[in-house]
């Protein structure tokens, strides 16, 4: 008889996986330490003196860039019946109707 190895493939990778959301975890208890830590009004005059705009949150199209800027249609503007092609187009929800 073989002897059965002791760790299979599959404890390794779950303790990886472990270890990585451990350092996930981190990262999110660091940054939100830092965000008490760091001065409120040193951050708005950076902003205002480096005349920053919005919030760009993904870099694909120019609607999920600034949502703040889009309509319902802008995703359909080469034409009506075309389907969403970019993948964070389906993350956002639709603006607000005003």
């Amino acid at each position: 008889m073989t002897p059965r190895p002791l760790l299979r493939p599959s404890c390794s990778a779950l303790s990886a996986l472990m270890i990585l959301l451990l350092l996930f975890g981190l990262t999110l208890i660091d940054a939100a330490w830092r965000s008490r830590t760091v001065d409120q009004t040193a951050r708005r005059s950076l902003v205002r003196e480096l005349g920053l705009s919005d919030l760009a949150l993904f870099t694909e199209a120019r609607y999920t860039r600034h949502p703040t800027q889009a309509d319902r249609h802008t995703p359909f503007q080469d034409h009506p019946a075309a389907l969403e092609h970019f993948p964070t187009g389906s993350l956002l929800p639709l603006p607000l109707l005003r």
